[in-house]
């Protein structure tokens, strides 16, 4: 599990880049996702309606349907990802959890957290979906 975001957000990150690498409008079945990605299949349905309800994916139902990007791959930042699943309260609240803590008022490790959540949110609103899921290396994904 990652240190920042929940398991849900996780798999959300690994489905939204597993269908970023199909060609465009292409989508994909749970059944095909949870079988590349390891996710549980009921825990990645949820996790894909509440992509589709954010407007980052869209669903087709029938025998052929399954799941698709909404935009195009170059407007998806894995900030929009992570902001659909798991909210950026992270980038705003205090890393030891304290409801006081601000420039006036700071914790032990405000001045510390403060360069460190501004070097995440440059990382995660700098890269689009396209240019992360072209470095992914997983063979066994079928990429």
């Amino acid at each position: 599990m990652s240190i920042f975001f929940s398991r849900q957000c996780e798999y959300a990150l690994q489905a939204i880049l597993y269908l970023a690498l199909k060609p465009q409008g292409e989508t994909a079945s749970i059944r095909e996702m949870t079988s590349k990605l390891d996710i549980p299949y009921h825990f990645l349905a949820k996790i894909l309606q509440s992509l589709t309800h954010k407007g980052l994916l869209r669903s087709t139902k029938g025998h052929a349907g399954g799941f698709a990007l909404n935009l195009p791959v170059t407007e998806i930042t894995m900030f929009n990802i992570v902001e659909a699943i798991d909210g950026v309260k992270f980038m705003n609240g205090c890393l030891l959890g304290f409801h006081e803590c601000s420039q006036t008022n700071p914790c032990a490790l405000h001045e510390q957290w403060g360069v460190l959540r501004e070097s995440i949110h440059s990382m995660l609103v700098s890269k689009n979906v396209e240019q992360m899921a072209h470095k992914m290396q997983k063979p066994e994904y079928g990429w």
